[in-house]
Protein backbone atom coordinates (compact mmCIF):
# COMPACT_ATOMS: atom_id res chain seq x y z
CA UNK A 1 0.00 0.00 0.00
CA UNK A 2 1.81 3.67 -0.57
CA UNK A 3 1.74 5.88 1.93
CA UNK A 4 -0.01 8.92 1.26
CA UNK A 5 0.40 11.93 4.14
CA UNK A 6 -3.55 13.01 4.02
CA UNK A 7 -3.49 9.88 6.09
CA UNK A 8 -2.26 12.25 9.24
CA UNK A 9 -4.39 14.73 8.46
CA UNK A 10 -7.39 11.53 8.35
CA UNK A 11 -5.98 10.50 11.86
CA UNK A 12 -5.95 14.14 13.39
CA UNK A 13 -9.96 14.42 11.93
CA UNK A 14 -11.04 11.19 13.75
CA UNK A 15 -9.61 12.83 17.24
CA UNK A 16 -11.60 15.50 17.06
CA UNK A 17 -14.52 15.77 19.73
CA UNK A 18 -16.89 17.78 17.95
CA UNK A 19 -16.04 16.53 14.52
CA UNK A 20 -17.48 17.66 10.93
CA UNK A 21 -18.27 15.66 7.93
CA UNK A 22 -14.87 15.25 6.31
CA UNK A 23 -15.07 16.30 2.35
CA UNK A 24 -12.44 15.12 0.36
CA UNK A 25 -12.04 16.80 -3.24
CA UNK A 26 -9.78 15.92 -5.64
CA UNK A 27 -9.53 14.93 -9.19
CA UNK A 28 -9.70 11.30 -10.70
CA UNK A 29 -7.25 8.52 -10.04
CA UNK A 30 -5.67 10.35 -7.42
CA UNK A 31 -5.88 7.95 -4.71
CA UNK A 32 -9.01 9.12 -2.71
CA UNK A 33 -11.11 5.63 -2.48
CA UNK A 34 -8.25 3.61 -1.54
CA UNK A 35 -7.08 6.03 1.20
CA UNK A 36 -9.87 6.17 2.76
CA UNK A 37 -11.13 2.83 2.81
CA UNK A 38 -7.85 1.57 4.38
CA UNK A 39 -8.47 4.38 7.12
CA UNK A 40 -11.58 3.20 7.55
CA UNK A 41 -10.62 -0.32 8.22
CA UNK A 42 -8.15 0.41 10.36
CA UNK A 43 -9.40 2.92 12.86
CA UNK A 44 -12.89 1.82 12.75
CA UNK A 45 -14.77 -1.30 14.38
CA UNK A 46 -17.64 -0.66 11.92
CA UNK A 47 -17.32 0.32 8.18
CA UNK A 48 -19.94 1.26 5.45
CA UNK A 49 -19.06 2.18 2.17
CA UNK A 50 -21.67 3.52 -0.78
CA UNK A 51 -20.39 4.22 -4.00
CA UNK A 52 -22.84 6.25 -6.02
CA UNK A 53 -21.29 5.35 -9.36
CA UNK A 54 -20.87 1.86 -9.25
CA UNK A 55 -23.87 1.26 -7.36
CA UNK A 56 -26.89 3.79 -9.35
CA UNK A 57 -29.74 2.10 -6.70
CA UNK A 58 -27.91 3.48 -3.73
CA UNK A 59 -29.50 6.99 -4.15
CA UNK A 60 -33.00 6.00 -3.09
CA UNK A 61 -31.46 5.85 0.38
CA UNK A 62 -31.72 9.84 0.20
CA UNK A 63 -35.03 9.86 -1.54
CA UNK A 64 -38.21 11.46 0.54
CA UNK A 65 -37.31 13.29 4.19
CA UNK A 66 -33.55 13.83 4.77
CA UNK A 67 -34.28 12.81 8.99
CA UNK A 68 -31.29 11.37 10.47
CA UNK A 69 -33.47 8.61 11.43
CA UNK A 70 -35.04 8.16 8.18
CA UNK A 71 -31.73 7.83 6.49
CA UNK A 72 -30.10 5.34 9.30
CA UNK A 73 -32.73 3.58 8.78
CA UNK A 74 -32.84 3.42 5.41
CA UNK A 75 -28.87 2.89 4.91
CA UNK A 76 -28.53 0.21 7.40
CA UNK A 77 -31.79 -1.63 5.32
CA UNK A 78 -29.62 -0.95 2.22
CA UNK A 79 -26.00 -2.31 3.12
CA UNK A 80 -27.60 -5.01 5.56
CA UNK A 81 -24.26 -3.84 7.67
CA UNK A 82 -24.05 -3.08 11.59
CA UNK A 83 -23.76 0.20 12.47
CA UNK A 84 -22.73 1.07 16.19
CA UNK A 85 -22.51 4.36 17.38
CA UNK A 86 -18.90 6.00 17.94
CA UNK A 87 -17.58 3.01 16.46
CA UNK A 88 -18.51 3.39 12.82
CA UNK A 89 -17.51 5.08 9.44
CA UNK A 90 -19.82 5.91 6.84
CA UNK A 91 -18.25 6.56 3.57
CA UNK A 92 -19.66 8.30 0.63
CA UNK A 93 -18.31 8.14 -1.90
CA UNK A 94 -18.57 9.96 -5.71
CA UNK A 95 -21.05 12.04 -4.05
CA UNK A 96 -21.71 14.21 -6.48
CA UNK A 97 -23.64 11.47 -7.71
CA UNK A 98 -26.28 11.84 -5.16
CA UNK A 99 -27.06 15.77 -4.21
CA UNK A 100 -29.16 14.61 -1.69
CA UNK A 101 -26.58 12.82 0.68
CA UNK A 102 -24.49 16.22 0.29
CA UNK A 103 -28.31 17.88 1.60
CA UNK A 104 -28.23 15.25 4.54
CA UNK A 105 -25.18 15.78 5.58
CA UNK A 106 -26.06 18.44 8.10
CA UNK A 107 -28.49 16.72 10.10
CA UNK A 108 -26.48 13.36 10.08
CA UNK A 109 -23.93 15.34 11.58
CA UNK A 110 -26.06 16.51 13.95
CA UNK A 111 -27.82 13.49 14.87
CA UNK A 112 -23.67 12.77 15.73
CA UNK A 113 -24.11 8.95 15.86
CA UNK A 114 -21.73 7.74 13.35
CA UNK A 115 -18.61 9.30 11.76
CA UNK A 116 -18.67 10.43 8.14
CA UNK A 117 -16.28 11.23 5.45
CA UNK A 118 -17.47 12.65 1.73
CA UNK A 119 -15.62 11.78 -1.58
CA UNK A 120 -15.77 13.02 -4.91
CA UNK A 121 -13.97 13.79 -8.04
CA UNK A 122 -16.76 16.19 -9.70
CA UNK A 123 -17.44 18.07 -6.92
CA UNK A 124 -16.78 20.91 -7.71
CA UNK A 125 -18.19 21.22 -11.53
CA UNK A 126 -21.49 19.57 -10.04
CA UNK A 127 -22.30 22.59 -7.27
CA UNK A 128 -25.50 23.91 -8.72
CA UNK A 129 -26.94 20.72 -8.12
CA UNK A 130 -26.80 20.68 -4.47
CA UNK A 131 -30.05 22.68 -2.89
CA UNK A 132 -28.46 23.12 0.16
CA UNK A 133 -24.98 23.02 1.15
CA UNK A 134 -24.27 21.82 4.52
CA UNK A 135 -22.45 25.07 5.95
CA UNK A 136 -20.66 24.83 9.28
CA UNK A 137 -21.40 20.74 8.79
CA UNK A 138 -18.32 20.18 6.42
CA UNK A 139 -14.83 20.35 6.93
CA UNK A 140 -13.47 20.46 3.15
CA UNK A 141 -10.07 18.82 2.64
CA UNK A 142 -8.37 18.75 -1.06
CA UNK A 143 -6.14 15.99 -2.22
CA UNK A 144 -3.68 16.03 -5.12
CA UNK A 145 -1.85 13.71 -6.74
CA UNK A 146 0.99 11.59 -5.23
CA UNK A 147 3.95 14.75 -3.82
CA UNK A 148 7.84 13.64 -4.62
CA UNK A 149 8.23 12.92 -0.99
CA UNK A 150 5.58 10.19 -1.16
CA UNK A 151 6.72 9.17 -4.80
CA UNK A 152 10.40 9.32 -3.19
CA UNK A 153 9.19 7.09 -0.04
CA UNK A 154 7.29 4.61 -1.90
CA UNK A 155 10.58 4.03 -4.33
CA UNK A 156 12.37 2.93 -1.40
CA UNK A 157 13.73 6.13 0.21
CA UNK A 158 14.35 6.14 4.15
CA UNK A 159 13.66 8.49 6.26
CA UNK A 160 16.79 8.70 7.71
CA UNK A 161 17.83 10.19 3.94
CA UNK A 162 14.72 12.27 4.40
CA UNK A 163 15.75 13.52 7.96
CA UNK A 164 19.20 14.23 6.20
CA UNK A 165 18.58 16.28 3.10
CA UNK A 166 15.91 18.22 5.67
CA UNK A 167 19.68 19.26 7.69
CA UNK A 168 21.16 20.16 4.71
CA UNK A 169 18.35 22.25 3.40
CA UNK A 170 18.23 24.16 6.75
CA UNK A 171 21.61 24.42 7.31
CA UNK A 172 22.69 25.59 3.65
CA UNK A 173 24.89 22.36 3.78
CA UNK A 174 25.83 21.15 0.49
CA UNK A 175 24.75 16.87 0.17
CA UNK A 176 27.21 14.72 -0.67
CA UNK A 177 27.66 13.88 -4.31
CA UNK A 178 26.43 10.42 -3.97
CA UNK A 179 23.01 11.35 -2.88
CA UNK A 180 22.52 14.14 -4.70
CA UNK A 181 22.95 12.32 -8.08
CA UNK A 182 20.73 9.33 -6.42
CA UNK A 183 18.16 12.02 -5.82
CA UNK A 184 18.73 14.11 -9.25
CA UNK A 185 17.67 10.39 -11.20
CA UNK A 186 14.94 9.27 -8.82
CA UNK A 187 13.44 13.26 -9.56
CA UNK A 188 13.90 12.20 -13.37
CA UNK A 189 11.33 9.37 -12.71
CA UNK A 190 9.20 11.81 -11.04
CA UNK A 191 9.24 13.78 -13.91
CA UNK A 192 7.88 11.09 -16.35
CA UNK A 193 6.06 8.60 -13.77
CA UNK A 194 4.11 11.60 -12.12
CA UNK A 195 1.71 11.43 -8.89
CA UNK A 196 -0.96 9.29 -10.30
CA UNK A 197 -1.16 6.04 -7.23
CA UNK A 198 -2.40 3.37 -10.11
CA UNK A 199 1.06 4.67 -12.35
CA UNK A 200 3.72 4.97 -9.44
CA UNK A 201 2.35 1.54 -8.25
CA UNK A 202 3.36 0.29 -11.90
CA UNK A 203 6.47 1.52 -12.02
CA UNK A 204 7.16 0.49 -8.47
CA UNK A 205 6.64 -3.09 -9.79
CA UNK A 206 7.76 -3.23 -13.17
CA UNK A 207 9.92 -0.34 -13.55
CA UNK A 208 8.61 -0.83 -17.42
CA UNK A 209 8.00 2.50 -18.53
CA UNK A 210 5.67 1.19 -21.94
CA UNK A 211 3.29 0.18 -18.98
CA UNK A 212 3.55 3.40 -17.25
CA UNK A 213 3.01 5.47 -20.49
CA UNK A 214 0.01 2.91 -21.37
CA UNK A 215 -1.69 3.61 -17.69
CA UNK A 216 -1.62 7.24 -17.89
CA UNK A 217 -2.67 7.45 -21.46
CA UNK A 218 -5.82 5.54 -19.79
CA UNK A 219 -6.51 7.97 -17.42
CA UNK A 220 -5.80 10.83 -19.92
CA UNK A 221 -8.54 8.83 -22.09
CA UNK A 222 -10.73 8.81 -18.95
CA UNK A 223 -10.71 12.37 -18.16
CA UNK A 224 -11.72 12.86 -21.66
CA UNK A 225 -14.77 10.87 -20.85
CA UNK A 226 -15.48 12.83 -17.96
CA UNK A 227 -15.63 15.83 -20.33
CA UNK A 228 -18.26 14.34 -21.89
CA UNK A 229 -20.14 12.98 -19.25
CA UNK A 230 -20.20 15.65 -17.02
CA UNK A 231 -19.52 18.93 -18.99
CA UNK A 232 -22.49 21.01 -20.21
CA UNK A 233 -23.28 20.99 -23.96
CA UNK A 234 -22.78 24.47 -24.60
CA UNK A 235 -19.44 23.57 -23.29
CA UNK A 236 -18.12 20.46 -23.79
CA UNK A 237 -16.20 21.23 -26.87
CA UNK A 238 -14.30 24.34 -25.29
CA UNK A 239 -13.32 22.29 -22.66
CA UNK A 240 -12.13 19.60 -24.51
CA UNK A 241 -10.39 21.90 -27.37
CA UNK A 242 -9.09 23.33 -23.87
CA UNK A 243 -7.75 20.36 -22.17
CA UNK A 244 -6.25 19.24 -25.29
CA UNK A 245 -3.76 22.10 -26.32
CA UNK A 246 -2.58 22.21 -22.43
CA UNK A 247 0.70 20.62 -24.17
CA UNK A 248 1.39 22.37 -26.79
CA UNK A 249 1.25 26.03 -24.73
CA UNK A 250 2.94 25.31 -22.40
CA UNK A 251 5.50 24.10 -25.07
CA UNK A 252 5.92 28.07 -26.13
CA UNK A 253 8.01 30.08 -24.80
CA UNK A 254 6.50 32.32 -22.04
CA UNK A 255 4.01 29.35 -21.10
CA UNK A 256 1.41 31.49 -21.33
CA UNK A 257 -2.51 30.18 -22.20
CA UNK A 258 -3.56 31.92 -25.52
CA UNK A 259 -6.92 31.07 -26.31
CA UNK A 260 -6.75 32.47 -29.93
CA UNK A 261 -4.34 29.38 -30.47
CA UNK A 262 -8.09 27.35 -29.59
CA UNK A 263 -10.29 29.09 -31.17
CA UNK A 264 -9.05 32.03 -33.33
CA UNK A 265 -12.56 33.96 -33.02
CA UNK A 266 -12.93 33.25 -29.40
CA UNK A 267 -13.41 35.76 -26.40
CA UNK A 268 -12.09 35.04 -23.13
CA UNK A 269 -15.84 35.60 -21.47
CA UNK A 270 -17.01 33.33 -23.46
CA UNK A 271 -14.51 30.36 -22.37
CA UNK A 272 -14.19 31.44 -18.77
CA UNK A 273 -16.92 28.63 -17.52
CA UNK A 274 -14.76 25.79 -19.81
CA UNK A 275 -11.40 27.10 -18.18
CA UNK A 276 -13.08 26.69 -14.66
CA UNK A 277 -14.73 23.36 -15.29
CA UNK A 278 -11.05 21.99 -15.49
CA UNK A 279 -9.66 23.83 -12.77
CA UNK A 280 -12.80 22.57 -10.68
CA UNK A 281 -12.10 18.71 -11.95
CA UNK A 282 -8.93 19.30 -10.75
CA UNK A 283 -7.63 18.38 -14.09
CA UNK A 284 -5.68 21.52 -14.40
CA UNK A 285 -4.01 24.02 -12.77
CA UNK A 286 -3.74 27.88 -13.44
CA UNK A 287 -1.19 29.97 -12.44
CA UNK A 288 -2.69 33.56 -12.41
CA UNK A 289 -0.50 36.98 -13.18
CA UNK A 290 0.06 38.97 -10.99
CA UNK A 291 0.14 43.13 -11.81
CA UNK A 292 2.29 43.69 -8.46
CA UNK A 293 4.66 40.52 -6.65
CA UNK A 294 3.37 42.20 -3.33
CA UNK A 295 1.17 40.71 -0.75
CA UNK A 296 -2.14 40.43 -0.73
CA UNK A 297 -1.20 38.47 -4.20
CA UNK A 298 -5.17 37.28 -4.79
CA UNK A 299 -5.61 41.19 -4.75
CA UNK A 300 -3.07 41.73 -7.62
CA UNK A 301 -3.99 39.14 -9.81
CA UNK A 302 -4.95 39.63 -13.88
CA UNK A 303 -7.46 36.87 -14.06
CA UNK A 304 -7.33 37.23 -17.74
CA UNK A 305 -3.61 36.17 -18.26
CA UNK A 306 -2.60 33.01 -16.75
CA UNK A 307 -0.62 29.58 -17.44
CA UNK A 308 -2.68 26.13 -17.59
CA UNK A 309 -0.70 23.40 -16.26
CA UNK A 310 -1.73 19.70 -16.27
CA UNK A 311 -2.44 18.69 -12.66
CA UNK A 312 0.20 15.76 -13.29
CA UNK A 313 3.73 15.81 -14.61
CA UNK A 314 3.53 11.81 -15.83
CA UNK A 315 0.09 12.66 -17.60
CA UNK A 316 1.33 15.89 -19.44
CA UNK A 317 4.38 13.81 -20.59
CA UNK A 318 2.14 10.93 -22.10
CA UNK A 319 0.27 13.83 -23.78
CA UNK A 320 2.96 15.45 -25.45
CA UNK A 321 2.80 14.09 -29.37
CA UNK A 322 6.49 12.83 -29.40
CA UNK A 323 8.16 9.99 -26.68
CA UNK A 324 10.26 12.19 -24.93
CA UNK A 325 10.19 9.89 -21.93
CA UNK A 326 13.89 8.67 -22.53
CA UNK A 327 15.47 12.08 -22.97
CA UNK A 328 13.79 13.19 -19.55
CA UNK A 329 15.45 10.01 -17.86
CA UNK A 330 18.52 10.95 -19.14
CA UNK A 331 18.60 14.23 -17.07
CA UNK A 332 18.01 16.15 -20.50
CA UNK A 333 16.21 19.10 -19.43
CA UNK A 334 16.94 21.47 -21.27
CA UNK A 335 14.99 24.51 -23.19
CA UNK A 336 12.36 21.86 -25.14
CA UNK A 337 11.74 20.21 -21.70
CA UNK A 338 11.45 23.45 -19.64
CA UNK A 339 7.73 23.59 -19.96
CA UNK A 340 7.80 19.51 -18.23
CA UNK A 341 10.03 20.94 -15.49
CA UNK A 342 7.92 24.19 -14.65
CA UNK A 343 4.62 21.65 -14.24
CA UNK A 344 6.60 19.71 -11.73
CA UNK A 345 7.08 22.81 -9.87
CA UNK A 346 3.36 24.10 -10.65
CA UNK A 347 1.84 20.68 -9.11
CA UNK A 348 4.62 20.30 -6.54
CA UNK A 349 3.52 23.69 -5.09
CA UNK A 350 -0.23 23.02 -4.93
CA UNK A 351 0.19 19.96 -3.43
CA UNK A 352 2.23 21.26 -0.60
CA UNK A 353 -0.89 24.28 -0.08
CA UNK A 354 0.22 27.18 -2.14
CA UNK A 355 -1.49 28.96 -4.77
CA UNK A 356 -0.06 29.40 -8.12
CA UNK A 357 0.76 32.46 -9.32
CA UNK A 358 3.58 34.38 -11.83
CA UNK A 359 5.09 37.63 -12.42
CA UNK A 360 5.79 39.34 -16.10
CA UNK A 361 6.40 42.77 -17.32
CA UNK A 362 8.04 43.75 -20.84
CA UNK A 363 10.54 46.06 -18.67
CA UNK A 364 11.90 43.49 -16.13
CA UNK A 365 10.87 40.03 -17.53
CA UNK A 366 9.21 36.77 -16.14
CA UNK A 367 9.66 35.11 -12.71
CA UNK A 368 8.28 31.41 -13.09
CA UNK A 369 6.48 31.54 -9.42
CA UNK A 370 5.46 34.49 -7.25
CA UNK A 371 4.53 32.90 -3.98
CA UNK A 372 2.59 34.57 -0.60
CA UNK A 373 4.16 32.28 2.05
CA UNK A 374 2.19 33.93 5.41
CA UNK A 375 2.16 37.36 5.36
CA UNK A 376 5.95 37.05 2.99
CA UNK A 377 6.21 37.00 -1.09
CA UNK A 378 8.55 34.21 -1.95
CA UNK A 379 10.40 34.23 -5.26
CA UNK A 380 10.71 31.23 -7.16
CA UNK A 381 12.79 30.43 -10.20
CA UNK A 382 12.94 27.12 -12.26
CA UNK A 383 15.83 26.45 -14.38
CA UNK A 384 16.51 23.83 -16.75
CA UNK A 385 19.98 24.32 -17.81
CA UNK A 386 23.19 24.89 -16.44
CA UNK A 387 23.50 28.37 -16.31
CA UNK A 388 20.91 28.54 -13.59
CA UNK A 389 23.01 31.15 -11.87
CA UNK A 390 21.43 33.61 -15.04
CA UNK A 391 17.93 35.45 -13.48
CA UNK A 392 17.90 38.14 -15.13
CA UNK A 393 13.77 39.01 -13.73
CA UNK A 394 14.60 37.82 -10.54
CA UNK A 395 17.67 40.06 -10.21
CA UNK A 396 15.91 42.94 -11.73
CA UNK A 397 12.35 42.64 -9.18
CA UNK A 398 14.96 41.92 -6.43
CA UNK A 399 16.21 46.03 -7.19
CA UNK A 400 12.76 47.46 -6.52
CA UNK A 401 13.35 49.55 -3.42
CA UNK A 402 9.46 49.45 -2.60
CA UNK A 403 9.60 45.59 -3.23
CA UNK A 404 10.27 43.15 0.41
CA UNK A 405 10.68 39.23 -0.04
CA UNK A 406 11.24 36.56 2.16
CA UNK A 407 13.22 33.93 0.11
CA UNK A 408 14.33 34.24 -3.53
CA UNK A 409 14.84 30.39 -4.45
CA UNK A 410 16.25 29.28 -7.58
CA UNK A 411 15.91 25.23 -7.87
CA UNK A 412 18.37 24.24 -10.67
CA UNK A 413 20.51 21.25 -10.65
CA UNK A 414 23.18 21.80 -8.83
CA UNK A 415 24.12 21.49 -4.79
CA UNK A 416 22.40 23.28 -2.13
CA UNK A 417 24.22 27.28 -2.58
CA UNK A 418 23.93 30.63 -1.12
CA UNK A 419 25.10 33.31 -3.06
CA UNK A 420 23.69 37.29 -3.08
CA UNK A 421 20.91 36.52 -1.08
CA UNK A 422 19.54 33.86 -3.17
CA UNK A 423 19.42 30.21 -2.32
CA UNK A 424 20.09 27.91 -4.98
CA UNK A 425 18.17 24.41 -4.06
CA UNK A 426 18.47 21.06 -5.88
CA UNK A 427 14.83 20.16 -7.70
CA UNK A 428 14.37 17.17 -5.24
CA UNK A 429 14.43 19.93 -2.04
CA UNK A 430 11.39 21.05 -3.78
CA UNK A 431 9.66 18.26 -1.10
CA UNK A 432 10.77 20.97 2.00
CA UNK A 433 9.20 23.93 0.77
CA UNK A 434 6.08 23.98 2.68
CA UNK A 435 3.78 26.73 3.98
CA UNK A 436 5.01 28.38 7.04
CA UNK A 437 3.06 26.63 10.20
CA UNK A 438 -0.05 28.99 11.65
CA UNK A 439 0.85 30.32 15.17
CA UNK A 440 -1.12 27.64 17.50
CA UNK A 441 -2.60 29.70 20.59
CA UNK A 442 -2.31 32.71 19.86
CA UNK A 443 -5.18 34.60 21.80
CA UNK A 444 -6.03 38.29 21.52
CA UNK A 445 -8.51 40.45 23.78
CA UNK A 446 -9.56 43.81 23.76
CA UNK A 447 -9.06 45.76 27.03
CA UNK A 448 -12.35 47.36 27.29
CA UNK A 449 -12.34 48.61 30.90
CA UNK A 450 -12.02 52.04 29.48
CA UNK A 451 -15.22 51.84 28.14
Amino acid sequence: MLEREIYSKLKAWKEEPQKKALCIIGARQIGKTTIIEQFGREYYDYFVEINFVTDEQAGRIFDGSLGADTIIENLTAYTMQKMEPGKTLVFLDEIQECPNARCAIKFLVEDGRFDYIESGSMLGVRYKEVKSYPVGYEEICYMYPMTFKEYAAANGVQDSTFELLRTCCKQNRPVSEAIHSTMKKLFYTYIVVGGMPAVVQTYVTTHDIGKVVQAQRDILELYRLDIARYASGNDRMKIQAIFDSIPSQLNDKNRRFFLSRVDENGRQNRYENAFLWLADAGVALPSYNVTEPVAPLRLNEKRSIFKLFLNDTGLLCAACMKNIQFDLLQGELEVNMGSILENVFAQSLKGNGFSLNYYESKKMGELDFVVQNGTEIDLIEVKSGRDYKKHLALDHVSRIENWTFGQKIVFCEGNVENEDGIQYFPWYMILFYQPEEVPKGYFYQVDLSAL
